[in-house]
């Protein structure tokens, strides 16, 4: 099975930001250009996040994300300020192929995944995870790793499996922006524990963290952003690396 590359863009519209545990916010450049960099670069996936919709209780900024679409013709996946089916609905009106959910979703109201499946189809719905360790466990965060859920995150995984959900987004809080390589141990478990497709983010800092997670998780997709977004290497840098050292990835 061929691993996706994904570039992730924590945005506060218009800018592609950078934070470190999701909090110290440096701006990159506006996501617009940023989308259509990647893409060219060969980007399998653009995953795109408005970090801070939940936690100013905004409304999401559909124009920017339809200016970033128009850029793109690979997958398209958006998250951040979920509450609603008309979300999912707008969302995919102006350009989503996936919609990403978490929030709202783990807080108040579990069952729009349900619904959200039902309507729009399993693989247009994300859920996307801020997992963070204590002594024994992952928790699910919310609000950019915030606010505790008091959530498992093997329990919530399985949980929104059966819901319906297309695919799973995990985030470690702990390792985000630090570029210092990927929680492997809780990428394993994560991807162990359900059938749909996992992608793991938070940590690539060399070529060879992504090459160790996918070797010991198998994760379905991986999300890099620091990575890029410094101009350390391209996605098709990335991606030679990774055959070569013959992990199967898209052309």
């Amino acid at each position: 099975m061929k691993t996706r590359i994904i570039a992730k863009l924590d945005v506060k519209p218009p800018y592609v930001i950078k934070p470190i545990h999701f909090e110290g916010l440096r701006k990159i450049g506006l996501s617009v250009d940023l989308a259509k960099k990647y893409y060219e670069q060969g980007a399998d996936e653009v995953m795109y996040i408005d970090i801070v919709a939940s936690l100013y209780q905004r409304e999401i900024l559909f124009g920017e994300i339809k200016k970033t679409a128009n850029e793109l013709f690979i997958p398209f996946g958006v998250g951040g300020g979920v509450k609603t089916l008309e979300d999912f609905s707008k969302l995919i009106y102006n350009g989503a192929d996936k919609v990403a959910i978490n929030t709202y979703a783990i807080n108040e109201n579990p069952e729009i995944i349900n619904q959200a499946a039902q309507i729009f189809g399993n693989q247009a719905v994300i859920v996307n995870i801020e997992a963070k360790k204590w002594n024994k466990y992952y928790e699910c965060y919310t609000d950019c790793g915030r606010v505790r859920s008091g959530k498992n995150v093997i329990e919530w995984v399985k949980e929104v499996e059966s819901r319906g959900a297309g695919e799973i987004f995990l985030q470690c809080v702990d390792n985000d922006g630090r570029q210092k390589g990927f929680d492997i141990q809780l990428s394993k478990k994560v991807v162990e524990s359900v059938k749909i497709p996992v992608v793991i983010a938070s940590g690539a800092g060399n070529l060879e963290h992504i090459k160790e997670l996918i070797e010991y998780s198998k994760p379905s997709g991986v999300a890099i952003a620091s990575l890029i977004h410094y101009d350390n290497f391209s996605i098709k840098e990335v991606k030679d690396y990774l055959r070569k050292n013959n992990i199967e990835v898209s052309t």
